[in-house]
């Protein structure tokens, strides 16, 4: 087990290349995971967005952790390719609990993981960048202690939650980096100016959130960008086709939003234990 999670977490780690970067639509469940494997994706990430959705939750703090991870696990044996977890602000208190949490990450199968520093219920939108260098400290440990290279991703919401702020964003980059971080992620820039900046002021691959509105992965590409994602724009188009086909069906009795949909039998069988 250890030595294949290695192995995955070895090639998940090679894949964040600066200019060349690796491309997710981000994952909720397994057979969303199935269909973009299925689609050429080199890896898999979940959204703790579409999770906490399917859970029942809302995203922010408030998915139970146990749920998650046994989710997570569920989206790890579906595919052969290597998986991350959005795992929010590590689902702990403290540094040991996330270190827990990360032990428990590995255990499902996972071999990346996404780290924030937004702070739900917190004194600001963020957490002091010295409490999170902890805590991403502590899952580095954890991570070590257990022989995986794990890919942590190092979220940072200075632009998502904050005022945009680049010097702020590269000082806390830098301290993730230096508690063991091995990219950093900053939603909320799609701009390829500032991601250049990102790029060239951060020592490790940069991850970057695009969507409808952003510029194409060849431009983010040329900026430097090593990671694109789509987070939870992918989940949240699902249940737009949900929102519009009972619309349809309830004001029409038609049902041309769902025209189009990957045929049963084919998604059927992407689940079925052989495949």
């Amino acid at each position: 087990m250890i030595s294949e999670l290695k192995a995955k977490a070895e090639l998940f780690r090679s894949l964040h290349v600066p200019g060349r970067p690796l491309l997710l639509a981000n994952a909720w469940d397994a057979a969303s995971a199935r269909v973009a494997e299925r689609a050429g994706a080199a890896a898999v990430a979940t959204t703790s967005s579409g999770v906490s959705w399917t859970l029942g939750t809302a995203d922010g703090g408030h998915v139970d952790p146990g749920l998650a991870l046994e989710l997570t696990a569920r989206v790890a044996a579906a595919v052969a390719v290597p998986v991350s977890a959005d795992i929010e602000g590590g689902y702990a208190a403290d540094p040991e609990g996330v270190a827990a949490t990360v032990r428990a990450v590995l255990a499902a199968g996972a071999v990346g993981v996404n780290i924030e520093d937004s702070y739900e219920g917190g004194p600001g939108p963020l957490r002091a960048a010295a409490d999170q260098a902890a805590r991403i400290a502590a899952a580095r440990r954890a991570a070590d202690e257990a022989g995986v290279p794990l890919f942590v991703h190092a979220r940072t919401d200075t632009f998502l939650r904050g005022p945009g702020d680049l010097a702020e964003t590269l000082e806390r980059a830098a301290q993730y980096i230096a508690a063991g971080a091995d990219g950093v992620f900053v939603p909320g820039v799609t701009d390829p100016a500032v991601v250049g900046a990102l790029a060239e002021g951060i020592d490790a691959p940069v991850g970057i959130l695009a969507g409808p509105g952003a510029p194409p992965v060849s431009v983010l590409a040329s900026a430097g960008a090593a990671r694109v994602s789509l987070g939870s724009a992918v989940a949240e188009a699902a249940y737009a086709l949900v929102d519009r086909a009972a619309r349809e069906l309830s004001a029409a009795g038609t049902y041309t939003a769902v025209e189009g949909g990957i045929p049963w039998g084919d998604l059927n069988a992407l689940l079925r234990p052989e495949a």
